[in-house]
């Protein structure tokens, strides 16, 4: 049985909504990150940086996101989560995951938590590090508006669902608060964010992992 140990509304609802996607049998384990559960010894010995989400697969414990997501699409290939192996679409899939996980989701790291770049006390220097890392994230959302306006299709890879779009569909939602131009602001992006609402995982993410409006 696969476990995945997640917290609400972190990086976990990218394996979570991909699972729920997949319809094969899983269970939830929740990492209280209020209560730094995600810093115990025994959640360390599954991830010793501390981070959610973990996914058990049998015996293989597994954490970094894209991983867990790569995992997913190679060992539930019913699914269709991924393009064929190496075919050109496949190499684009990689590309794009290791963007979102490398670039994206990391700048959004800095904007979320921009005292880890600065000295203690320096509360000028984090409102500075935030600015820089939300007008980076707004460039970066450019190009994900710009790549859905240049193959004209439903979801992110083109005209099939994959992993990407639980990826970029999470990543967009972290956005969703920003003070200007969050990614539902975009006529494209926004469109599509709304289609990705509309998917009964999804759906089934939000209600297992008990979050409120507004979803983006």
């Amino acid at each position: 049985m696969i476990e995945l140990h997640y917290y609400p509304g972190t990086a976990a609802m990218i394996p979570h909504i991909l699972l729920e996607e997949i319809g094969a049998p899983y269970v939830r384990v929740l990492v209280d990150r209020m209560a730094d559960a995600h810093k115990r010894p025994d959640y360390l010995r599954l991830n010793p940086n501390g981070l959610i989400p973990v996914l058990i697969d049998g015996g293989l414990v597994l954490y970094e996101t894209a991983a867990i997501a790569l995992h997913l699409c190679d060992t539930q290939p019913q699914a269709r989560l991924a393009p064929p192996v190496g075919s050109e679409r496949r190499a684009h899939f990689y590309k794009w995951l290791m963007w979102l996980t490398n670039t994206l989701q990391a700048s959004l790291i800095v904007y979320f938590y921009p005292d880890r770049w600065v000295d203690p006390g320096n509360t000028a220097g984090v409102a500075q590090v935030k600015r820089h890392a939300q007008d980076r994230i707004g460039g970066l959302l450019d190009q994900l508006e710009a790549e859905l306006a240049r193959h004209a299709g439903p979801w992110f890879g083109g005209p099939d669902y994959s992993a990407l779009d639980a990826y970029v569909f999470t990543l967009c939602r972290w956005t969703r608060n920003f003070s200007s131009a969050p990614a539902r602001d975009r006529p494209l992006l926004g469109a599509y964010l709304q289609r990705m609402l509309a998917r009964p995982a999804v759906g089934r993410v939000f209600e297992n992992e008990k979050l409120s409006p507004p979803f983006v």
